[in-house]
Parts: structure tokens; sequence; C-alpha cells
């Protein structure tokens, strides 16, 4: 309402300012000597026409090169519009130009016609643009529309050289014909008629791009007014008339750089913030949620190493809240949590922060603190605070928590660890029937385990331990199998099969992942190569990157190396990526650019677990977004996850990239992306990693049966 007043406010400026500034111009053209006239008007109106024909032109570039794959028919036929118009206004500037070095210093019946020409195609132009209905288009060939643009000036401009004498001349002597002001006062008829369609469409839609668009047409009628008003060649109504052109010629400028450049910035403003809060914070509690809990950890964690601090987390769980649950209903419920969450938040000290975790968990975290004494203190104070009885729907509640501790640098060393640990003291607390339980570690034995496990991972690669299993990829409206992802496994000869959520971040801090990704791709690359000679249809291999790997100086002669001695095509390998390795935007952006030139496709792994910019994600040189696992797992029951999935695959389409999506467990899950136009999907609804050999069984030697 308030733009719109705004908006209001300001079309009536321009419509009374138009008003007096056209009272005022005839006052002092009735009053001002023929001296001022004649010394003045050549300067003016080679500036005011020079200006009109840059004016146009710039129009033309900006509806033209701004947000190029998002156009609409309006703009498409904007940018042919002032093309043309400019083009009329250039060769109408220039011929006055020529009069004025033949000391005539006044219009000629040529300069004129072009003047006549570029207003009624104007007006007629923004007359149909404005009547016809809004839609998207397909980006048509920039040098067709140019060349055909410019041809249909040149064939006007030719028949007004040649044919115009067909037809009554504009001039009279040196007064103006009455041709010319027939013409302008058609121009100026259908400047009202696009005014008042502006009107009524900017009254109906509220579109705030129209309003600019709409005080140009009113600068345009007055200009014809003045026009339509002329005299003779040299009657100061003519400079008026150009004035007003090149000031609605700046308004329509204003609105066209409004529409194509602030609306989208702000949607997309808008859009990245509603994603990021989704994504950052509890649907019940609207308290940052456990991602944002993990990002603040390790920015805490990093701060306390260099200040020599501990970090304190405690998470914490209401007692019997499924008694709660069951016996209020869910809705009653989530009243509860929110009361809870809001105590916590309102008793929080400096350097604490509250987090919900989901369901009836939240977590505390604390860095203003010395000694742990001083964090138990702290932790039982809190537990005081439900003392209180809680007040849901004018009853009493009255509520018991159980707090685990962990803290850092003793209780983990990344911010996933020290949640965990937490967790696990909460459980253990309960399980023990006591409210407050610190973890309880055995830091020396980790570290030894830890290093045996480095010990022989160093060795694993040597000595053939590794293999790879491959995952389907589905196309989810034919059900086919359109790729495979490939996983590293890793068969330990005393442990048995070792978690790659254990030893690959190993391999990452230790350096090893460089060897070890090295020869997953080119694993992966053989086998891929293997089936396609073996006659199978070509199916594309999906192979991780890790981030030491993305940054390493030799990936590119590396990967080369590898499709060489494979013989693998590039098209038939796809690289994954996770959103942090782009946080060095023009280091990522230049190496992702040379793995597309090799041929390669490139998606982004993990998406919306991030913190990335949606600014550089349009101007990333990838081909998919791959859903993380964690929106999908909960798509049916919550709907945060659901709005998530949703927007990131429509953002997708509109950036013209394909989408997959990770951890589909069920048919109602593949449903629901399916209904959401995602492309591909994966998990173990379709199939759990499965080795080569029962891969190339079950779904490459009858490939065109469905999966699922």
């Amino acid at each position: 309402m308030k733009f719109k007043m705004q908006h209001q406010s300001q079309i009536g400026w321009v419509a009374a300012g138009g008003l007096l500034f056209f009272l005022v111009s005839q006052w002092f053209r009735s009053s001002s000597s023929s001296d001022l006239i004649i010394s003045g008007y050549p300067v003016l109106t080679l500036l005011g026409g020079f200006s009109a024909a840059a004016a146009c032109l710039g129009i033309y570039n900006q509806s033209w090169l701004f947000q190029a794959q998002k156009l609409t028919l309006r703009r498409v036929l904007m940018t042919t519009l002032f093309l043309v118009v400019g083009l009329f206004e250039l060769v109408h500037i220039v011929s006055f130009a020529e009069e004025i070095s033949q000391q005539a210093m006044m219009e000629s019946n040529f300069s004129l016609i072009m003047t006549t020409m570029g207003s009624l195609i104007c007006s007629a132009g923004l007359l149909f643009i404005y009547t016809v209905k809004e839609k998207q288009v397909a980006l048509p060939r920039k040098f067709l529309l140019f060349s055909a643009t410019l041809g249909s000036f040149l064939i006007l401009y030719i028949l007004a050289i040649q044919e115009w004498s067909l037809m009554p001349k504009m001039l009279e002597g040196q007064k103006l014909g009455e041709l010319f002001t027939i013409m302008h006062g058609v121009a100026g008829l259908m400047y009202v008629f696009s005014a008042l369609i502006l009107y009524v469409e900017w009254r109906k839609s509220g579109d705030f791009n129209l309003p600019p668009i709409l005080c140009g047409v009113l600068c345009f009628m007055l200009g014809q007014g003045f026009l339509v008003l002329s005299d003779t060649v040299v009657d100061l109504n003519l400079l008026f008339g150009m004035l007003s052109n090149c000031l609605g010629y700046f308004f329509i400028q204003k609105g066209l750089y409004s529409s194509v450049v602030d609306t989208p910035f702000l949607q997309q403003q808008v859009a990245e913030a509603k994603m990021n809060y989704i994504a950052h914070h509890d649907d019940v509690t609207s308290l940052p949620n456990r991602r944002r809990l993990t990002q603040k950890l390790k920015v805490m964690m990093n701060e306390a190493v260099v200040e020599e601090k501990l970090v304190g987390v405690l998470v914490l769980n209401i007692n019997r809240f499924k008694t709660i649950n069951d016996s209020l209903g869910q809705q009653a419920a989530n009243r509860v949590l929110h009361q809870v969450g809001q105590r916590l938040s309102h008793s929080a000290l400096p350097g604490e922060e509250v987090f919900g975790l989901g369901r009836d968990e939240f977590a505390v975290t604390m860095t203003d603190f010395y000694g742990t004494d001083t964090a138990v203190c702290r932790t039982r104070s809190i537990l005081q605070l439900f003392e209180k009885p809680v007040m849901v729907d004018g009853n009493e509640y009255h509520l018991t928590l159980g707090i685990g501790m962990a803290i850092f640098p003793y209780d983990g060393k990344s911010p996933e660890e020290m949640i965990q640990n937490a967790d696990t003291a909460l459980h253990s607390a309960k399980e023990q029937g006591i409210e407050l339980n610190r973890y309880a570690h055995a830091m020396q034995m980790k570290a030894q385990e830890r290093l045996q496990l480095e010990n022989d991972l160093r060795k694993a690669l040597a000595r053939g331990q590794f293999y790879l299993v491959y995952q389907p990829q589905v196309n989810l409206q034919s059900g086919l199998v359109v790729g495979m992802e490939a996983l590293v496994r890793w068969q330990h000869p005393q442990r048995g099969s070792v978690s790659p959520a254990e030893f690959i971040p190993l391999a990452e801090e230790s350096g090893l992942i460089v060897p070890l990704g090295e020869w997953v791709l080119r694993e992966a690359c053989a086998q891929n190569k293997r089936w396609q000679e073996a006659g199978y249809r070509k199916l594309c291999v999906s192979v991780n990157l890790s981030m030491r790997q993305f940054r390493h100086s030799h990936l590119l002669d590396s990967i080369n190396n590898i499709l060489k001695e494979t013989g693998l095509e590039p098209a038939w390998l796809e690289l994954e990526i996770t959103e942090s390795m782009t946080f060095d935007k023009d280091r990522a952006f230049e190496q992702l650019r040379k793995i597309k030139e090799i041929g390669v496709h490139i998606s982004i792994d993990d998406f919306g677990t991030g913190y990335s910019s949606l600014h550089y994600l349009k101007d990333l040189p990838i081909d998919r977004l791959k859903i993380d696992r964690s929106f999908v797992n909960e798509i049916m029951e919550d709907s945060n996850n659901a709005a998530i999935v949703s927007t990131i695959t429509s953002m997708a389409h509109h950036l013209q990239l394909k989408v997959t999506a990770e951890g589909v467990e069920n048919e109602d899950q593949m449903l629901f992306l399916r209904n959401q136009h995602c492309h591909e999907a994966q998990g173990y609804f379709f199939s759990k990693p499965i080795e080569a050999a029962v891969f190339e069984k079950k779904f490459l030697r009858d490939i065109d049966t469905t999966a699922g």
C-alpha cells in the first residue's frame, strides 16, 4: 500500500508538473523575442535530439541485455520498438545538424518526416504492446531480431525518401503543414489510450514497474501537445516537444530498469532470505535449528582455539513429552514447545544462544566461562527456570528437563561430534534418572584408535582393500535407470566393513583423500567404459570430489589423464561438488569452468545444506543440483522440508538445471518429487549401493525395465 501511494503521488506530480510546464512554456513562447529563439534554438535542439536518440538506444540495450534468460513478450517488443524509434531520432537530429551547417538553423521537411514517423511508430507501438497479454517467451536469436528490426527501419527510411513526395508536404515555406499537425494529433491520441490502459492495468495488478512507464507516456502526450500547437520551423514548441519526449524516454528507461534489474534482484533476495530462514530455523519454535547450530559451533570453536577459551554445548529434552503430546494433541504440544523455546531464549545470558533441534529437543551454546564448574552451575540455573509451570490455553503444565553437556576442547573436536556427545550425555542422564550429565570419554583411547585407523588407511589403497559400489539414478517420469553414483567402500581385514562416515573425514584431514579420490575416479571411469564395451546402453557415472581434490592444482590434469587412460568420453562422467567448495568464488568458478570445457558434467551435491548465495549460483557453470537427503527424508511429515524441496526444484528449472533427489526411501516421497517435476532420484526405494557385478545383473542386462 505504501509503494502504491508513492507511485500514485509520482504520477500526480508528473501530470501536474507537465500541465504547469505547458502553461509556463506557452507564456514564455508568446513573450520571448525572435533573437532568443534564433540564437538558442539550434544548440538546444541538437542537445535534445542526441539525448533522445541515446535514451532510445539505451532502452534497447537495457531491455535486451539484463535478465536475458527471462524475456517476456512485452520486453522483446520494447526492444524492437525503441531500436526503431532511436534510429529515427538519430536520423532526424543528424539531418537537422546538416541544415545548420548550411546556415539554415531550422528543421527541414525531411527532418520533420523523421521525427513524425518516430512519434507515430512509438505511440502505435506502445499502444499495441500494452494491449497484448504479457507472457514468457523463448529467447529469440539476437542477431536475427536485430537484423529484422534494422531491415524494417531501412524500409521505412527508404519509403520516406522515395515515396513521401506522393503525400502533402510537412512544410509550407517556414510554416508547418496541416499534415504535421494531424499526424502528431493522432500520435497524441494513441498516447492517451496507452495511458488509460496502463493506469487501469496498474490499478488492477499493483505492478510497481508500470507507474514509471505511465509517467513516460504522459510526457509523450505533453510532447505531442507541443508539436500540435507548433506554427513554424523555429517555433519553441518544437523544442519543448522534444524535451518532453526526452523526459518520457527517461521514465521508460527507469521503468524497464525496475522490471529487468530491481524487481528480479528484490525477488531473488526475498526468495533467498526465505529459503535460508526455512533451512536454518525450526518450524515449531522459530529458533535456529541444527544446521545453524553446526555453523555457529564451528565459528565459536575456531575463536575458542585462538582465545584459549571453552565452548559448552547443552542438549535439552522435555521429559515425558510424548505423554503431553498424546494428551493435549499436536497443536497444543507445539505451543508448549514454543513457550519452552521462548523461556530459554529470554533467559539466555551474553555469550549464549538457544537452538531448536526438532521434536522436543533444544540446544544451548555457552562461551563466556573459563571452567567446567561455572558451566555446570549455569546449567543448573537453566533447570530452575522450569520450576515455574508453563501456561497453555489457560492451563498450567509442570515440565522437567534432562540436559546433556559437552565442553570443547575436551569432549569433541568438531561441531557434529560436540552435538553428538552432548546428546549421548543426555540419554545417559535419562537412563540414570538424573537431570544433568556431562559427557564422559576416554580421550587417550580414542586418539590411539584414530592413529591406528589412519595407519591402516595408508596401507589400504596399496593392498587393494577399497572397492566401489554403485547406486542407480532413476528418471522419475519413465522409471528407467539413467545413471549411477560411484561410492567407495573399505573392507578392513580385521575390522570388516568400515563406514565411510568414519574413514572419509580421516582421509580428508590426513591428505590421503587425494590419492584415494583419484583411485575412485579411475576405477569408476574404467568400469563404466567396460560396461559400454560390453554393449550396454551408455550411462553417466557420478563421482564425488572432496574439498582437497577440488583445490588440488593438478585436478584438471588428473581428470584428463584418467579419461585418456580409460577411454571414457567426458560426456559420460559427472563430478559432484558441495556448496562449501564454492566459497572461494573466483577460484571455484575458474576450476569449474576448466572442467566444463573438457566436456565433463558438474553437479552440486547435498544442495540446500550450505550457506552459499543464490546470486552466485546462477553464474556457476554447473548442470545439476542434488537435493540433500535430510530434506527428502521428512518431506511428507515436515512442511518446511517440502517447501525447501519445491523451492529448489522450481529454482533449478528456472536456471535450466537438472534436479536429482537423494535418499528416496518410499513411494510417497517418490510421487511427491515427481509431482514437483524433479528429474531424477536415487535412494533405497530403488536400490541400495551395490557392487558392480550385482549392478550389471540387476540394472544393465535389462536396462529398459523400470526401477523401484
